[in-house]
């Protein structure tokens, strides 16, 4: 199979495969005195949109040490109107300062006309979405002049009208763009509690080749009427399904950078850097060889 890949501008620094944390100006003073490794930070790419400020400040001295990725929520990729040139001709101009080593966005949509919305909502899996989806990953990457990595979404709710299964249309926007996909399996299982599928046959259904990153997070567990619907909140560590979905993921995908996300009820760092040394030791036994590929 040959991927095209979006050119890129400049020489990146691959992140090895090992587990990275998603920043937060909480923890700088921690990290920038620490130097903890190994490690990599996420950014959000929409906290540093600004020109300048003291966060930048920190967020160059984290990167004279470490790889960084930016990971957006703003672009709005499953959107049906065209995509914000304002917000893209930030993200070029925060990307070419910083060279990160992996941009990522969400499918999903957050727009609608000038309204936005707050949460990351989900869209159909047709082909007129597929095609959309497309276009509008190839216009950002032409634009960016570098590859992103789309990721799949936690939902709430399925449409009747989706006549793609979920990890198919995943292949298929990194196959026909050229892009990479990010894994989060936190929303793996938030989306096979909430809706009753099988986890593994979605993971065995991706082509291991398009995979360049995992996202690990927490969730919450909510009921109504006695049913129990999982939240995909960020705000806990990592619990021990996911962990074993994790290892069913690395199985299949290989040994690829995996985060740690936690955006809400925001822990010590040390909480967060024992997470990813979790995830570390996970990969580690992938790469000796103790964990037995699928």
């Amino acid at each position: 199979m040959t991927i095209n890949v979006p050119p890129r501008v400049f020489d990146l620094t691959p992140i090895p495969a090992v587990a990275g944390i998603g920043l937060k100006s909480e923890h700088f003073k921690d990290i920038l005195k620490n130097k903890p490794k190994p490690l990599w930070f996420e950014v959000h790419t929409e906290n540093y949109m600004s020109d300048g400020g003291p966060h930048h400040k920190r967020l160059t001295d984290i990167r004279n040490d470490y790889c960084l990725s930016f990971h957006g929520v703003s672009l709005s990729i499953g959107s049906g109107g065209p995509l914000n040139l304002s917000i893209l001709e930030r993200t070029k101009k925060l990307i070419n300062r910083y060279e990160p080593s992996l941009v990522s966005e969400h499918l999903s949509w957050s727009v609608f006309e000038q309204t936005y919305f707050n949460d990351l909502l989900p869209l159909p899996y047709t082909e007129e979405a597929l095609r959309m989806v497309i276009d509008h990953v190839n216009q950002t990457q032409n634009f960016l002049n570098r590859q992103i990595l789309i990721e799949n979404p936690s939902t709430y709710l399925q449409f009747v009208e989706s006549t793609i299964p979920e990890h198919e249309f995943f292949n298929e926007i990194a196959r026909k763009s050229g892009c990479g996909l990010l894994v989060d399996v936190n929303n793996l299982y938030v989306n096979g509690k909430n809706h009753k599928t099988n986890i593994e046959d979605w993971i065995n259904g991706i082509d291991p080749q398009l995979v360049q990153e995992i996202h690990l997070a927490g969730h919450h567990v909510n009921k109504v009427d006695g049913q129990e619907i999982l939240i995909d909140d960020h705000g806990s560590r990592v619990s021990e399904a996911v962990w074993d979905i994790y290892e069913t993921a690395l199985k299949h995908f290989g040994a690829v950078p995996s985060l740690i996300e936690w955006d809400t009820r925001l822990p010590a760092f040390d909480i967060l850097k024992a997470e990813a040394d979790k995830a570390n030791s996970i990969l580690t036994r992938l790469e000796e060889g103790d964990m037995r590929l699928a």
